[in-house]
């Protein structure tokens, strides 16, 4: 496994940029049928970068028992959204991104070897992606992923009040927009095509508990079909840990393993 540590610029967000990918290096043993890798993009929370599941898991042995190759962005503090008062994260991490990451590395187009899962944020910004392009996505898993971010506008677990105006604008403009899950899960629910598969957990003793079980009934309620798991845990790497290898191992990863 190759561990590549990448800058360039964007020319979306008009910086450069850093991310960490995860490269099999016996590409000849692990190339998917399209005879590129299948590659998951993994996303960081919110007082993170790109380096923290290599710091923090195991994440590298883990992807090269299953052949697959991992991207990890780096976005700030973004919530991986077109920030009212700042950057375009969400286009970078859905449009200029993959362009890039195909362009360095032998990754795959197909929407069968792409997935995207994350923690905290990262959860919210994986099940966005997910739930926004369903037709890019074969799979998105949530990691104690803030999903219920209208109610977090409203009042409930919102320790960053000012922050998150400065990225939503305020909860009018945030709630039935396309940086409401629970909106984008209506707009899923009419969607005719393939739908990603999801697996949501997220710890009993965790402050976004409430989230992720508001998240879970509207999906019930909808109809979408999400794996869930559920048990004891805070919001700390002691969790992340083997539910990343929870995740992979999920993963409807096709490989020539």
């Amino acid at each position: 496994m190759a561990l590549i540590q990448c800058q360039f610029y964007s020319e979306t967000l008009s910086l450069s940029i850093g991310i960490n990918a995860l490269i099999p290096q016996h590409s000849a043993l692990q190339i998917s049928g399209s005879g590129k890798l299948p590659v998951l993009y993994l996303l960081h929370g919110l007082s993170a970068d790109h380096t923290d599941w290599i710091r923090h898991s195991s994440i590298e042995r883990y992807a090269e028992e299953k052949g697959i190759a991992v991207v990890m962005p780096s976005v700030g503090r973004s919530y991986y959204t077109d920030m009212k008062f700042g950057s375009p994260y969400f286009t970078f991490l859905s449009e200029e991104l993959p362009q890039i990451v195909r362009a360095l590395f032998p990754i795959s187009d197909r929407r069968e070897d792409t997935f995207v899962a994350g923690m905290s944020m990262g959860g919210y910004g994986a099940f966005k992606l997910g739930l926004s392009f369903p037709e890019r996505y074969a799979a998105a898993a949530s990691l104690s992923g803030g999903l219920d971010i209208v109610s977090r506008m409203n009042g409930l677990n919102n320790f960053q009040p000012h922050e998150l105006i400065a990225i939503f604008g305020d909860v009018s403009e945030l709630e039935g927009s396309t940086n409401d899950l629970f909106y984008l899960m209506d707009k899923l629910k009419a969607y005719e095509g393939n739908k990603p598969m999801f697996y949501q957990c997220c710890g009993t003793e965790d402050f976004l508990y409430q989230d992720n079980q508001a998240f879970r009934k509207r999906a019930i309620d909808l109809g979408i079909e999400v794996a869930y798991e559920d048990g004891r845990g805070e919001h700390d790497w002691n969790y992340w840990e083997p539910k990343i290898q929870s995740v992979l191992n999920w993963l409807p990863i096709e490989t020539n393993l």
